[in-house]
């Protein structure tokens, strides 16, 4: 069965001791708000990646990226396209628009490989998550709802007893520390993995304010 955000939100309901249907503390709506939350941080540190064809206009390094939808970051550009090995150009972003660092434009109609990422998708029919993180996202996302209750609990009666909503604000301190320790360590290693598979041989940009000598 694939993975949606029922399974997800099925877990963080076993997490949160919440599974009686008859009497749920959290809606199905405020969890999967909640899960979408870890989703999105989750997505900062170890994003889904993508590649996709732009093509040049002829005289011009401007090439738009509007066509990449929940875009989190383009970490390269190769052109010319299709060769081996690629050869990636350095590249500089502005709004919607990149421009390519290159000293001639491209003289025609030309393709350019884009490496980007964006957002994961979890949803009610479709999961980018790795299953090896799907854990991950629950614990963030049982985190974020417990710390939630305990905000709107406070000094209301509280059937479970007047610590309730201490023990929740324990439980969510404890987890959400746990999955930003998770995510600082997801990110370290892409980081490092994306600087090895997008290195360029491009010189970086001549500084305007520096005089360079022969």
């Amino acid at each position: 069965m694939p993975t949606t955000i029922a399974t997800i939100r099925s877990r963080v309901r076993q997490d949160l001791h919440d599974e009686d249907s008859s009497a749920y503390r959290w809606s199905d709506a405020v969890l999967d708000r909640h899960i979408t939350r870890a989703v999105n941080d989750y997505s900062l540190a170890t994003p889904l990646e993508q590649k996709s064809v732009l093509t040049t206009t002829p005289g011009s390094r401007d090439l738009s990226i509007t066509s990449l939808t929940n875009l989190i970051n383009v970490e390269a550009a190769e052109w010319p396209a299709g060769q081996y090995p690629p050869r990636f150009v350095g590249i500089s972003r502005w709004q919607s628009t990149i421009i390519l660092d290159t000293p001639n434009a491209p003289s025609g109609a030309e393709n350019v490989s884009i490496y980007w990422t964006k957002t994961h998708t979890l949803d009610g029919s479709t999961s980018t998550l790795p299953v090896a993180h799907e854990d991950v996202i629950a614990i963030g996302a049982a985190a974020y709802a417990a710390l939630d209750w305990t905000s709107f609990a406070t000094n209301r009666i509280n059937t479970g007893g007047e610590d309730v909503w201490g023990r929740y604000k324990a439980f969510g301190e404890s987890r959400l520390k746990d999955f930003r320790r998770e995510l600082n360590r997801l990110a370290r290693a892409n980081k490092v993995r994306l600087r090895r598979l997008y290195a360029t041989d491009a010189p970086p940009p001549l500084s305007q304010d520096r005089v360079y000598g022969p």
